[in-house]
């Protein structure tokens, strides 16, 4: 165009947008998540669903059910958020089914939320489909979050919290450090482990270019927010001797042994699936080499390095890092097969090892293979959240036939003492169409719940000879129990004896009884 006079305007200069790894792609911008991301959301509660009422309970499952009839703002070993969620959705009737139900709509979205990961992290539409597929498919997602314990609500909790923080510091949205406080609150209610977490990112923005950021009013008001919903259980602790002090010290007595910690390092790639270890790896890398995304690639090393330090027995402790990471990597796969000669054959290995690794270890975490045929899965599937889900009706009617052959004697029991949380729940939960004594244990939240009122002239001992025999007169095996279909669990080859002529009351010898783990 001309301008009066005839002499040509100069051209206007096109100003280019810098394109930051945040800033990659139109889903990034637009906040819109792929359908097909949703689809493998849905496909994965769907999965979880159908499954859940094979086989049975977990022991944390029936363990969380008692918790919730005693309801307080902390335990022994954890704080109040998971009974409380066990009681609300047992009000239709105490099932597998119910208490699984909100552990799998949670990994639900954390599935979507690793694309949402992928997005920010600069990745497109493959990218962001890759991480929820990864997500999905990882081993430690699909076997963790079938158990309706502390760790799905931790996933979730983990990956709102980060969620939060990379969209406040990467979209420069202050206000959603308000959410991520809030979400903190709420994993620190569920699990104390959310502190490696805090604790990581602190440090990584520290020693990132996002330091500015602390200048600011808002990462303190997050603070803040997470610190008044914890207050609770933290006053609740403090009111009852810092027991989860001690519960800490115990369970890392007993999974710090010379093999777990030659062993936890490898287990870092191996729980997340083998098949996925390079997504893992080049999602390290990724967040290392990114300025902007270093405090990320900051807090996970920090909970790799406690968890191979404190709890290396412990391996999937680091699990609410796995969004992040494998959305990081699939950023980088997505990258590789854009600059390769041939990206469909790239495209196509990178799909199928997420789904290959996950057909081949869904046996061993999901129960899909006929109970009877569990013996046949490999040892470590046996010893696993998997293989502890079988049995503990057998268990109940175990014990209840020895209490009945005791009554039938003269005999009859007036209380029940079980060695192990797991072993007390199952009655309190499945016994009770069969009117036993009281049951108590001096493990964990039983020991602080107390032996009440119950008597200890004659004790039906479960798991526990060795602990009551130095207080009992006379104490003799009545009979061993077996796991059925001769599942090699944890919870097979259990003596049930009975004891008699107590040296003390319980309320005397309870001190003496408790221990943690």
């Amino acid at each position: 165009m001309n301008q009066p006079g005839g002499t040509s305007a100069a051209p206007i200069p096109r100003v280019v947008p810098v394109v930051t790894p945040a800033q990659h792609s139109p889903d990034s911008r637009s906040g819109r998540v792929p359908v097909l991301v949703w689809v493998i959301g849905a496909a994965f509660v769907a999965v979880e669903l159908a499954v859940s009422g094979r086989y049975g309970f977990q022991q944390d499952e029936l363990y969380f059910v008692v918790a919730g009839r005693h309801l307080a703002f902390g335990y022994v070993d954890q704080p109040p958020i998971v009974p409380l969620l066990t009681r609300i959705t047992g009000i239709p009737g105490v099932s597998p089914t119910a208490v699984r139900i909100i552990p799998a709509l949670a990994s639900g979205a954390v599935v979507v939320m690793a694309a949402r990961f992928a997005a920010l992290f600069g990745g497109g539409r493959f990218g962001q489909v890759l991480a929820a597929l990864a997500t999905a498919c990882a081993p430690v997602v699909i076997g963790a979050t079938h158990i309706g314990n502390t760790t799905p609500i931790e996933l979730l909790a983990w990956a709102v919290v980060l969620l939060c923080v990379t969209t406040a510091l990467l979209r420069h949205r202050p206000r959603w450090w308000l959410g991520a406080g809030v979400a903190a609150g709420a994993g620190l209610e569920d699990n104390n482990l959310m502190l490696t977490l805090l604790a990581g990112l602190a440090l990584g923005i520290v020693l990132s270019e996002h330091r500015p950021v602390l200048r600011t009013r808002w990462p303190w008001l997050g603070a803040g927010i997470a610190a008044v919903i914890w207050a609770p259980n933290v006053i609740w602790q403090a009111t009852h001797g810092w027991p989860q002090l001690a519960m800490a010290s115990a369970l890392h007595q007993q999974n710090s042994t010379p093999a777990d910690y030659l062993g936890g390092l490898p287990a870092q790639l191996i729980y997340p699936g083998l098949l996925l270890a390079p997504l893992v790896i080049a999602g390290f890398v990724r967040l290392w080499r990114t300025p902007e995304l270093r405090f990320v690639a900051v807090a996970a090393t920090v909970v790799v390095a406690y968890v191979l330090a404190w709890v290396p027995g412990k391996v999937y402790y680091t699990d609410g890092m796995a969004p992040a990471v494998l959305a990081a990597g699939s950023v980088a796969a997505e990258r590789w097969i854009a600059r390769g000669r041939r990206p469909r054959l790239r495209r196509g290995v990178v799909v199928a090892a997420p789904l290959v690794g996950a057909a081949i270890v869904l046996p061993a975490v999901l129960p899909l293979v006929p109970v009877g045929h569990v013996r046949d899965l490999p040892a470590s599937s046996q010893h696993s959240d998997l293989g502890d889900t079988v049995g503990w009706p057998q268990l109940t009617r175990a014990i209840a036939a020895q209490d009945a052959a005791l009554v039938r004697t003269g005999e009859p029991p007036t209380s029940i003492f079980t060695g192990y949380y797991g072993e007390a729940a199952v009655l309190d939960v499945l016994g009770s169409a069969y009117h036993l004594p009281p049951v108590l244990s001096g493990h964990n939240a039983f020991w602080m719940w107390g032996p009440g009122h119950a008597s200890d002239r004659t004790v039906l001992v479960v798991d526990a000879l060795g602990r009551l025999r130095p207080y009992f007169a006379g104490c003799r095996l009545l009979t061993t129990y077996y796991a059925p279909h001769h599942v090699r669990n944890d919870w097979t080859g259990i003596q049930i004896g009975v004891c008699t002529g107590p040296t003390a009351g319980w309320a005397t010898l309870w001190p003496h009884l408790r221990h943690y783990g």
